[in-house]
């Protein structure tokens, strides 16, 4: 859960540090601009708050890192994210949409610091205790802020703590573990298809590498 903050502060803070042009920008996100990113936390923001005010009292069925599914990868096309793109549109000022995602997102931070690790919450027909929920987001948080910089090279990227983390998910996820060579940051991206990988990464994926791109969802 301390993850969970750390991860989340840091994101917001590197939305708050966006300049108006940089709303305009490619975001690592297929098909979407930076607005639609964040205008997607805005979204995320709101689930964990309904999440969290969604008590469940049935055994979990997943955790921090099963909460995650491997799925095919985003080609911009999924009616959800075209949604996203005309809502973001809509906020029109880039102002606009950082203080929703501040007003939202402060809260979103407070209501996570407020709960129970050990309560059951229902999500996506699921049950997880609060805190897996949380864990589970810490993987969201990084992936994001990796892509809210991936043609920002001034934006800040998301905490070691939080890259380290996410890598362990997904390589729990996937059952497989990236080379030590890679660092956590190459790692995600590259296990996520976020980039192609080197001619030397693919070498040392072996096997691996044919089954890329882990994308999650």
């Amino acid at each position: 859960m301390d993850l969970f903050s750390l991860s989340w502060s840091a994101l917001r803070a590197a939305v708050a540090g966006l300049r108006d042009e940089d709303f305009g920008r490619p975001s690592g996100c297929a098909g979407w601009l930076v607005r639609d990113l964040v205008c997607h936390l805005v979204i995320d923001a709101q689930d964990v708050l309904i999440t969290l005010a969604t008590p469940a009292t049935a055994e979990p069925t997943r955790d921090a890192v099963t909460y995650w599914n491997v799925v095919d990868a985003p080609t911009g096309d999924d009616p959800l994210d075209a949604l996203t793109v005309r809502l973001a549109a809509a906020y029109q000022e880039p102002w606009l949409l950082t203080f929703h995602l501040d007003d939202v997102g402060s809260a979103a931070g407070r209501a996570a610091g407020l709960a129970d690790p050990t309560a059951r919450v229902g999500t996506r027909d699921e049950v997880l205790t609060a805190g897996d929920y949380l864990g589970a987001y810490v993987l969201e948080w990084t992936l994001h802020h990796l892509d809210l910089g991936a043609h920002l090279p001034d934006v800040p990227g998301p905490p070691a703590e939080g890259l380290a983390r996410s890598r362990e998910m997904l390589e729990r996820l996937v059952g497989t573990a990236f080379p030590a060579s890679f660092t956590d940051r190459d790692a995600l991206l590259v296990g996520t298809g976020r980039r192609a990988p080197t001619g030397a990464e693919r070498a040392a994926l072996g096997g691996t590498a044919a089954r890329l791109p882990f994308a999650v969802g």
